[in-house]
């Protein structure tokens, strides 16, 4: 009995991970014909369905799709790239800590929507605007985590490689960042759905492909079929992404 509950158990688990989403359209889909809401402005699945499978035919699909990932993926390494390096860097030596931590602190609270007119005063309406947006984003998460995941490590052992003579890279490479790894994938992680956010403020501003993009101009038509099939489609790309990160994570800190 005692193994049998939490095999039943891990059943009962399993299957509702598997009903859930079909379970969440066929609400969907109930309340929308229900007369609840206003079908118009809250179309059922079959509908967005529809909007999805016209969006695709016509080719525009995997352009906006494969236009968006490349944003995501150039400022996310960007930002990702420079939070690992500075978040180590301010870690380690306090006095460039004292010297950018109070700015960082000031500048990490401005959401990257607030900067979008300035960065198209500055970099026009190309993609390095969004690149940057989206590393702007990206790069405070992972900075934060990083400072402070190396500050977490044992004292004790940064003393002791240090009494022995440790090079400073090799105890970078063999204790900081092994011993940080678990806070440092935290901030990607996080920073990874922040991306996303920060792609529709950057898209919304001025595109002339993209998902977020496609959304405004189906607001424009009122084609909100089609605005929620963007909803999704966003939605399914960064869950995608998020469990190939944690894919990857897991490799990675097989060790611990």
């Amino acid at each position: 009995m005692v193994a049998f509950v939490p095999t039943t158990r891990a059943g009962l688990y399993r299957s509702l991970r598997i009903i859930s989403i079909p379970l969440f359209f066929a609400i969907w889909e109930l309340v929308s014909h229900s007369g609840i809401v206003n079908e118009f402005l809250f179309p059922p699945p079959s509908v967005v369905a529809e909007a999805l499978f016209e969006w695709a035919v016509h080719g525009h699909l995997l352009l906006d799709v494969g236009m968006s990932i490349s944003r995501v993926v150039v400022g996310y390494i960007l930002g990702a790239t420079l939070g690992v390096a500075i978040g180590i860097a301010t870690a380690r030596y306090p006095a460039l800590s004292s010297l950018l931590t109070p700015i960082f602190q000031v500048l990490r609270p401005i959401p990257p929507i607030a900067l979008v007119p300035i960065v198209i005063l500055w970099l026009g309406l190309n993609e390095s605007g969004k690149y940057f947006l989206i590393l702007w984003a990206v790069f405070f998460t992972v900075w934060i985590a990083t400072h402070f995941g190396v500050q977490r490590v044992d004292p004790l052992l940064i003393r002791a490689a240090q009494a022995l003579g440790t090079p400073e890279h090799r105890m970078l490479r063999e204790m900081l960042l092994p011993g940080a790894l678990p806070y440092v994938f935290v901030g990607l992680r996080t920073s990874l759905s922040v991306a996303f956010y920060t792609l529709v403020a950057a898209e919304l501003a001025g595109a002339f492909a993209g998902v977020a993009y496609r959304i405004d101009i189906a607001h424009e038509n009122l084609r909100i079929g089609l605005m929620m099939a963007g909803l999704v489609v966003l939605g399914l790309i960064s869950a995608g992404l998020d469990l190939a990160f944690e894919g990857w994570a897991r490799h990675v800190m097989r060790w611990r």
